[in-house]
């Protein structure tokens, strides 16, 4: 299955899959882009349906643009691609891997959305960042005064995102969910997701051995296998 490329205004955009009046707008988290093998499993696995996908900043297509991928950036994407979806859907699910749930968390949170599937989802971005802080010995009084770190995983700190992530905790959600998350996940730590699952009534699963980035052909056939067990859009 190929998708259709397109632009929601200056946002590269796929969507994957035949007309129908339902979509699901899939969210990518670092290092990933919207034609990552995730959203093409989704889309065969929701033949009735159709995946709506784009690139963040920094990502796929938009790589050494302009634009950042900074949350307030991509909370304000997310929206536009989501007001879309809504002037040209009658119904909408939502998709979100690592990062990208944090952003659909936010976004998502006064909208009507039927069904989320979360995958390896970082749903404490403060717990996150202060977890890396931590892992490479940096301060919050060496951030302030730096304003942007780099770290060897390829993520750059900066103080103002920071700020940011600790002014919008998660502190609603009211769509029916399901997530999938690898034991051997160093990212979205097991017990912030467990008690995120916990107190929104979630539906977690944990995938044997899976990591953070779901690439090998067993923990794809894990993602697979999870989202034939919960297509219920």
């Amino acid at each position: 299955m190929d998708p259709q490329f397109f632009q929601i205004g200056h946002i590269p955009a796929a969507l994957w899959g035949p007309p129908s009046d339902r979509v699901i707008v899939a969210v990518h988290g670092a290092q990933s882009c919207k034609t990552d093998v995730p959203f093409r499993l989704l889309a065969e696995t929701f033949p009735r349906c159709q995946v709506l996908c784009f690139d963040l900043p920094e990502h796929g297509d938009r790589t050494g643009g302009p634009a950042l991928c900074k949350p307030p950036v991509c909370v304000r994407e997310l929206t536009a691609v989501l007001d879309y979806a809504e002037g040209r859907w009658k119904r909408s699910g939502l998709f979100a891997v690592s990062m990208g749930a944090y952003f659909s968390l936010l976004a998502c949170r006064d909208r009507k959305v039927e069904h989320a599937w979360f995958l390896s989802p970082v749903v404490d971005m403060e717990r996150l960042t202060r977890d890396m802080m931590t892992w490479f010995q940096i301060s919050e009084a060496r951030l302030e005064a730096e304003g942007s770190i780099p770290t060897p995983m390829g993520q750059t700190l900066c103080w103002d995102d920071y700020c940011y992530i600790r002014r919008h905790p998660i502190d609603r959600w009211s769509c029916p969910t399901d997530i999938l998350r690898g034991t051997g996940d160093t990212l979205a730590a097991e017990e912030t997701v467990t008690a995120f699952a916990g107190r929104f009534g979630c539906r977690p699963r944990a995938a044997e051995g899976a990591g953070h980035w779901f690439h090998t052909p067993e923990e794809l056939e894990a993602l697979s296998a999870w989202l034939r067990e919960t297509a219920s859009f």
